[in-house]
């Protein structure tokens, strides 16, 4: 298939989880045979951290102004067997108007799924959807699980909500060596969130205040200068991807926080979160609804109650206790959740949309 999306990014992991997750789909879907177009808008903020600047899996089409691109979109739509509009991607409206009279099939990704309808519900659109636009797809895959999904369709009208959950590629995330410059007593790569930080500062700046002689390292973007971080944590502004493995490889523990929208409504696992457990890191994270159908709390995760169970782990636990734990996590998302499985998921239900078109 010839298969066009229209996504935040790809070419840049800087500040969002859009990146690595296109990068680990579009990949898969390349190695089955599929082409793909990918059209990305190019903000300076993304160019000036672009780590990924040419996939070679993939056609990547970077514009400043949409009205300059529209002769190529409408060229590669006429030939396109399917259209992707990915959440936030900035002419969105515009473009679901556009794919409306294309042969192809229709798709929207939602990788931010609780935002989107937390927005729709208020006002009825978002910067990248309206509301009125939902039934024009034929399929809305979703970040988050669970009871949203039947929100969707029978709130908004989607044809067919499914998830299509993040995912990891296999080939670049698995367990590495120790790197002595990441090894630490736990570890946390996010991009600042204020709805977060409580809780890091419960579930990491805490202990690390009470272990002094322990190294913790917090690695991601944005935070305000005015954060006040215990001595022995470590800050990293941006780590290039090609660096996680390393230092979810290198972390004793490695912590898990949720955005708030994705607690409420629950089943929804970020990208970091299987990247971690796929170098079999052992993950402490924060409990939301839905946590099981991912991991086993005990076994394959660590669900802290309190910064005084964190600080149980890294002073009580073995080192043989700590690698079971990771290696549990990598043995399920090895079965479940790597790139090739979503994209077998992708071309399933767009099979099963082309046989129901076939049959009518």
């Amino acid at each position: 298939m010839k298969i066009v999306v229209f996504g935040l990014t790809i070419t840049s992991s800087w500040g969002n989880g859009h990146g690595t997750t296109y990068r680990a789909l579009t990949r898969a879907l390349a190695e089955r045979g599929h082409t793909i177009i990918f059209f990305e808008h190019d903000v300076e903020w993304y160019a000036s951290n672009r780590d990924l600047p040419n996939p070679e899996w993939c056609q990547v089409v970077l514009y400043e102004e949409w009205n300059e691109i529209v002769p190529r979109v409408h060229r590669e739509l006429r030939e396109a067997d399917v259209a992707v509009v990915g959440s936030y991607f900035p002419e969105g409206v515009e473009v679901i108007e556009r794919i409306a009279d294309s042969a192809a099939i229709k798709v929207f990704y939602d990788i931010d799924t609780p935002i989107t309808l937390a927005q729709l519900r208020k006002r009825g659109e978002t910067a990248y959807l309206r509301a009125e636009q939902i039934p024009s797809f034929d399929i809305y895959f979703s970040f988050t699980g669970g009871p949203m999904l039947r929100e969707i369709e029978q709130e908004f009208g989607a044809h067919c909500a499914v998830p299509l959950y993040c995912s990891f590629d296999p080939c670049r995330y698995h367990r590495y060596p120790v790197d002595q410059e990441y090894a630490c007593a736990m570890s946390y790569m996010g991009t600042y969130a204020p709805d977060r930080q409580p809780k890091i500062d419960e579930l990491l700046c805490g202990p690390a205040r009470r272990l002094r002689q322990k190294k913790f390292i917090v690695a991601g973007p944005q935070y305000p200068p005015s954060l006040a971080w215990p001595g022995n944590v470590e800050r990293i502004i941006h780590l290039n991807p090609c660096w996680h493995p390393h230092l979810y490889s290198s972390s004793r523990l490695t912590l898990n926080v949720t955005r708030r929208d994705m607690v409420m409504a629950g089943y929804s696992p970020s990208v970091r979160l299987f990247e971690a457990a796929a170098c079999g890191a052992a993950i402490i994270s924060d409990n939301w609804p839905g946590l099981e159908a991912f991991f086993t709390p005990g076994e394959e995760i660590l669900v802290p109650a309190s910064g005084d169970d964190v600080v149980r782990y890294i002073l009580e636990y073995s080192d043989v206790e700590i690698e079971s734990v990771g290696e549990r996590a990598q043995a399920r998302v090895l079965a479940t959740h790597t790139n090739l499985q979503r994209a077998l998921e992708f071309e399933n239900h767009v099979a099963a949309v082309r046989k129901a078109v076939h049959l009518q």
